[in-house]
């Protein structure tokens, strides 16, 4: 796969990291092989991330799904950390320092920000796509631009007919 390598190179990977996306979408209807292949395709569009999955709520409760990188908390309570946040406030999070968040959640101590978007199914939340950073201040507008159009997509998948 392509990798950022030039800073003005970024929209264009985005973008190209935005189509494979849907292709990835297109090609199956199962949900779980979707955010397997979701996360593979951010992980490896995406530069200066260490962590890139999907927790899906189960139960009022936030439920590790497919993602890249290392092992991560199997549960988070709504309200709690950045994702919890991202479900109650039905909004997206970017933090720039989460040594700064209360109650962050640290998984992976070698996180230093994260962007955690809400994905809806029929206006409940289905689950977020989370991703973290070893960098401080990665995640802006263009990464939520680009993250919230793969969300959208696959919020177009889950609302049809199986």
């Amino acid at each position: 796969m392509y990798r950022v390598k030039r800073q003005d190179d970024v929209e264009q990977n985005y973008k190209l990291m935005s189509y494979m996306a849907k292709r990835v979408l297109d090609d199956d209807k199962d949900i779980i092989a979707s955010l397997a292949n979701l996360s593979a395709v951010i992980n490896g569009y995406m530069d200066k991330i260490n962590w890139a999955g999907f927790y899906v709520m189960k139960d009022g409760e936030l439920v590790l799904g497919p993602f890249q990188g290392l092992p991560a908390c199997i549960r988070i309570q709504v309200g709690k950390g950045v994702c919890g946040a991202a479900v109650a406030e039905r909004k997206t999070q970017i933090v720039p320092d989460v040594h700064k968040f209360p109650g962050h959640i640290a998984c992976d101590s070698a996180s230093n920000s994260e962007i955690v978007i809400p994905i809806f199914k029929n206006d409940e939340v289905f689950g977020v796509l989370d991703i973290d950073s070893p960098e401080l201040n990665r995640f802006g507008e263009l990464e939520n631009k680009y993250l919230s159009e793969i969300c959208n997509l696959l919020e177009r998948q889950l609302i049809l007919p199986a």
